[in-house]
């Protein structure tokens, strides 16, 4: 008998599949929790973002078509980095704006495109999760999910949700952590000096665990914050809110 749940595709995204595969996994739980029924594409590949920042329209108008074809037929396109996510819903209209055969399959793609915790909160109306956890916890807003999506009240709801967990907010959440793609390879000394300050922040917080919802960013930082010897640990939020933390933060050894 067929579902009559709404069809998710999950965007894994390259960090999540290479680096972090439980983030993969803890959005695939939280889907399921919101009333959803979740497939991950094997057609799919990067978003294409790291050509199209970098100016290369034609490699990244080919990823593009790729991926609208692999994600085509679900309800809705999920993607738990708001970095990709921005990419899939905002910028792949842009990729094909003239193109006759092309533009209007990109607008509707990116329609049903939506950020994880975006999507648990603005779009199924979870308010909650059945996780259980406690500690002390500081959330960094990550540019794209931030500025071009929007995101930053929903993961904090949903944190407060889960018992025992204390949000304690670092300075200026909202401020880049440095990372930005190709941009922390083109200007690392740039880059360092940006991290640092948001280490700092970090630490002068007093949490003992760092949350973000972009993979990307959370490396950056854990890795500044492991040379610095700093004791805070770091994860993506959808392990906290699908209560898959037994395994080692980000960068930690298991």
């Amino acid at each position: 008998m067929a579902s009559d749940k709404p069809k998710v595709g999950l965007f894994v995204t390259c960090l999540v599949d290479l680096f972090r595969p439980v983030v993969g996994f803890a959005a695939v739980k939280l889907i399921e929790e919101a009333g959803c029924a979740v497939d991950v594409p094997m057609a799919q590949t990067c978003c294409g973002q790291p050509a199209y920042n970098s100016g290369d329209r034609h490699d990244a108008r080919m990823i593009a078509e790729n991926t609208i074809r692999a994600f085509e037929n679900f309800d809705y396109v999920v993607a738990p980095s708001g970095s990709c996510a921005g990419m899939l819903k905002k910028h792949y209209p842009a990729l094909f704006k003239g193109d006759a055969r092309w533009e209007e399959r990109a607008k509707a793609f990116s329609a049903k495109v939506h950020e994880l915790v975006s999507f648990l909160a603005d779009v199924r109306g979870m308010d909650r999760v059945t996780a259980a956890g406690g500690g002390s916890v500081t959330y960094h807003d990550s540019c794209s999910g931030l500025r071009e999506l929007g995101i930053k009240t929903q993961p904090r709801a949903l944190l407060a949700s889960i018992p025992g967990i204390e949000l304690r907010e670092m300075r200026d959440p909202d401020v880049c952590c440095g990372f930005g793609g190709t941009f922390c390879v083109k200007y690392p000394d740039v880059s360092n000096s940006i991290v640092e300050t948001k280490t700092q922040a970090i630490a002068d917080s007093g949490a003992d665990l760092l949350l973000a919802g972009d993979l990307g960013c959370l490396m950056n930082m854990a890795g500044k914050l492991k040379r610095q010897g700093s004791p805070v640990e770091a994860r993506h939020v959808a392990e906290v809110l699908a209560g898959l933390t037994d395994g080692a933060p980000i960068g930690g050894r298991d």
